[in-house]
């Protein structure tokens, strides 16, 4: 398999094992999106890494297999590629991206779909499709514009420039850059802490976010206040506020 999903201690990793460079073709595309929704639905999956390996997260589309595509194979094919990548970003729990080398076009892309990315000093990240008479198709022009302002992401988008980890930390493409061979033990700590949390307060908070990100602000305030009031009724905020009072913040064990 292409994409493979392994869980352990409520942390799922979509592992991407396509030698050597984890090109995106269409099989490992429908796969990333058959695995993204069964994380979605497993409920001993409560936060998500995605990795590509030591020595490379994802070099891209393949480029061999895009090449032999016409206008109306692309038409047909298009929307099935944002649905695969759509799938990761709307996985209701915390997802973080480990990118070690390589995360480029529709490798940028992906890490572009998680809530948090943790960086390899080895890594380079980019959207060079234009260097192919193309723009990103899987959601580039949207969420990295999202991510790092207008300007910046029509920088990286219009030159289709690589940058350095310490670059893309600097433009806020990603949150934290470690030693290439930490990447996925940081990423797993970081989602096995979230993991411990309150589930459904968790999957409030990123659904508050990004429908605030993608509408007005009194949308994004009724979808906070619903998500608010409606937390009152889970076991979750009654343990929570039961530690806080007994116990201090900070102290209560979430199932």
């Amino acid at each position: 398999m292409t994409v493979n999903l392994e869980v352990a201690e409520g942390v799922g990793t979509l592992r991407l094992d396509r030698p050597p460079m984890n090109a995106l073709d269409v099989a490992t595309q429908d796969r990333l999106k058959e695995l993204a929704e069964e994380a979605t639905r497993r409920v001993d999956v409560r936060a998500v890494v995605i990795y590509g390996g030591e020595k490379v997260f994802a070099a891209g589309a393949d480029i061999k297999e895009m090449q032999a595509m016409d206008h109306t194979a692309m038409v047909l094919r298009a929307r099935a590629l944002q649905d695969a990548f759509t799938a990761v970003a709307r996985i209701p729990k915390p997802v973080v991206a480990a990118v070690t080398g390589y995360a480029l076009g529709g490798g940028c892309e992906l890490a572009l779909c998680a809530d948090y990315r943790i960086a390899g000093e080895n890594a380079k990240l980019g959207q060079p499709e234009i260097l192919l008479g193309l723009i990103p198709g899987a959601g580039g022009t949207q969420r990295l514009p999202r991510l790092i302002g207008p300007s910046k992401a029509k920088d990286l988008i219009f030159t289709g420039r690589m940058v350095k980890a310490d670059e893309a930390l600097a433009l806020g493409l990603v949150d934290r850059v470690v030693p290439a061979g930490e990447v996925y033990e940081q990423a797993h700590a970081w989602a096995a802490r979230l993991a411990q949390g309150p589930a459904l307060a968790l999957r409030a908070a990123k659904e508050a976010v990004d429908t605030g990100l993608e509408t007005d602000i009194d949308t994004g305030l009724t979808v906070e206040r619903n998500w608010f009031a409606g937390l009152f009724a889970t076991e979750d905020r009654e343990r929570g506020m039961r530690s806080f009072v007994e116990e201090g913040p900070g102290k209560a064990k979430f199932l």
